[in-house]
């Protein structure tokens, strides 16, 4: 996978987590930059850490589903994908608490999909340090961003989020699809 391709993949995962960063900025009295540090940390923190824990685990089993490998990336994309867009439509009430017990569950919740995508990553051998930290950093970025878009433009752009976000997923699902059916040639 080159670089684009999998800035395009941090881009769709830190999507979840800017849609909850607008909500908080919406939520919170005073949304300023300690809470928009604070939201890029706890986000950007776990979309880093779960991929790792994923690659670690795509790997030990990629032996045994190598020759299936784009099937499952197409079904693990696609999954997130569809469900990124369906709770785009849906309504969601978030907190302005800021503290552990409130913001771990969320950080938790917005990197589940980053754990499938780092299964689905140990397929294609990336260089996941690399890629662990540029889904952390652009979710980091995002996040912070998100706080601040929130206070100042609020809830119409939570669904936007996560819709840009999904399409994203699937069009990569796809992509690995197509190029592993030959298909469509790789883009180097």
């Amino acid at each position: 996978m080159t670089i684009p391709e999998l800035f395009l993949i941090a881009l769709g995962l830190s999507m979840d987590a800017f849609a909850v960063a607008v909500c908080k900025g919406l939520s919170v009295r005073e949304p300023g930059w300690r809470c928009a540090l604070l939201c890029g940390a706890y986000f950007g923190g776990f979309q880093a850490l779960m991929p790792l824990l994923g690659y670690l685990l795509g790997g030990r089993f990629q032996g045994v589903i190598a020759s299936v490998d784009h099937w499952v990336a197409f079904a693990l994309l696609s999954v997130i994908g569809g469900n990124m867009l369906r709770e785009s439509f849906l309504e969601e009430q978030l907190d302005g608490d800021l503290r552990a017990q409130s913001m771990l569950p969320l950080a938790v919740a917005t990197s589940i999909d980053a754990l499938a995508v780092g299964v689905t990553l140990s397929f294609f051998r990336v260089r996941i340090l690399l890629t662990a930290a540029m889904i952390g950093a652009t979710t980091f970025c995002l996040s912070a961003l998100g706080v601040t878009v929130g206070a100042l433009f609020g809830e119409r752009l939570r669904g936007w989020a996560e819709r840009l976000g999904g399409v994203l997923l699937l069009g990569m699902g796809a992509k690995i699809l197509l190029e592993h059916l030959g298909l469509l040639r790789g883009i180097s």
